[in-house]
């Protein structure tokens, strides 16, 4: 089984704030997550999965979907 690592855990190792990656998380702009009871947890490999969705080689480059943050329904 892959680590769960919590969401503090995923600012850390992206360097964003824990409230970045809760806004991720309700646009569906950021890595896919599992719910473990009420808790929120992430599998390394699908942070690492995202990050290489984000990967461009231009400022000019259109974003795939799963990267653009999404208004909430």
């Amino acid at each position: 089984m892959d680590a769960l690592l919590d969401q503090s855990q995923v600012g850390d190792l992206l360097g964003l704030s824990v409230r970045t990656i809760e806004r991720l998380r309700a646009t569906g702009a950021g890595p896919v997550f599992v719910k473990v009871g009420r808790s929120v947890r992430y599998r390394a490999a699908d942070v690492a999965e995202w990050v290489e969705s984000c990967t461009r080689t231009s400022t000019s480059e259109t974003p795939s979907p799963s990267t653009v943050a999404r208004p909430p329904r």
